[in-house]
């Protein structure tokens, strides 16, 4: 099963066991037993008919606006969750003392791997590993935090002097980093960031969805009205890995140019072109495999943020201490 993107604008329904998206120049016809989620971005028109034929075949559709922001999510009912694991996500969520350790853990995450992805590139010799070492005081004080508020601003500063490393790893001016902007974002390297991001918190929220995770509930970020929070957390594990390296084969590569951006008032986007070629490198990234030491098998990036929310689960249920992905490079 893959994920299906929409692009074309046009009207989505349903023939017999398969989905037609129809406009005035061409009719795309979609199995959907293939499909394990959908993306939109062109302008498409649905119907409760539709909703209900994806909620039957457990399909998500996570829908971005005209600007690739990420909107909101259809989200079947969830044929797997349960109260059980419900309630421990509520009892952690409401223990400070149970929810600032799990938080903890995906910030310790997120800072190992930006970690292992800069000391990747310093054996390249494009970052001097003298320069790496400033970020373990950042990482000590986020061990020291004694509330979420001061975890996040640690890590946020943990960030923050990681992405002053990216110009020296992209090879190209066009995409100098300067600082990050979003909403919009105004260079081209704070495009690839914010785009990569929303894909990867689309991606986490499908995966979530094969579990009895509730993703509602988050740790690191807050269950307030915004609809989904847990996909947040497990993200911040997975953007080093997937979205900056995806960024960075992409740029080193020469595959992103000028040609595949467009201004917007306020900023920069991209355009549908190089929307695509973005999508296709962070597809084949999620799809690559390596050799997990715990399964003792090869998995793919895609069945690794599974894999995350399974332990998450053992955390709350079983007592079995969290422990969020590190990649090895």
């Amino acid at each position: 099963m893959n994920p299906v993107y929409l692009f074309k604008s046009g009207s989505l329904s349903r023939e017999n066991n398969t989905l037609s998206l129809r406009n005035d120049t061409e009719v795309k016809y979609i199995p959907i037993e293939s499909v394990a989620e959908i993306k939109v971005f062109g302008e498409v028109d649905l119907n409760k008919r539709i909703l209900e034929f994806v909620a039957q075949n457990r399909v998500p559709i996570h829908f971005f606006n005209h600007y690739n922001h990420y909107i909101g999510t259809f989200y079947p009912y969830e044929f797997l969750s349960n109260g059980s694991t419900v309630l421990q996500q509520a009892v952690f969520y409401q223990d400070q003392e149970k929810r600032l350790r799990i938080a903890k853990r995906f910030v310790l995450g997120a800072m190992g791997n930006m970690r292992s992805l800069l000391q990747y590139y310093a054996r390249k010799d494009k970052i001097k590993k003298e320069d790496l070492e400033s970020m373990r005081e950042l990482k000590e004080k986020a061990v020291a935090s004694s509330s979420i508020n001061e975890l996040m601003a640690m890590e946020g500063n943990y960030r923050e002097w990681y992405y002053r490393f990216f110009d020296q790893i992209a090879e190209n001016d066009l995409f100098k980093f300067t600082k990050r902007t979003r909403n919009p974002p105004q260079n081209h390297m704070n495009t690839l960031i914010s785009f990569g991001n929303s894909l990867l918190y689309s991606t986490v929220l499908s995966e979530i969805y094969k579990t009895a995770l509730d993703p509602r509930i988050g740790f690191l970020h807050s269950t307030n009205f915004r609809k989904f929070s847990l996909n947040l957390d497990i993200s911040e594990v997975f953007k080093p890995p997937i979205v900056d390296r995806t960024i960075f084969n992409l740029v080193n590569r020469n595959q992103m140019g000028e040609k595949h951006f467009k201004g917007v008032e306020g900023g920069i986007h991209l355009n549908e072109e190089g929307r695509k070629v973005f999508i296709t490198e962070y597809e084949n990234h999620l799809s690559q495999t390596l050799k997990h030491e715990q399964l003792k098998r090869k998995v793919s990036y895609r069945t690794l943020i599974r894999h995350e929310a399974y332990k998450i689960i053992k955390h709350l249920i079983s007592d079995k201490e969290y422990m969020p992905f590190q990649m090895q490079w």
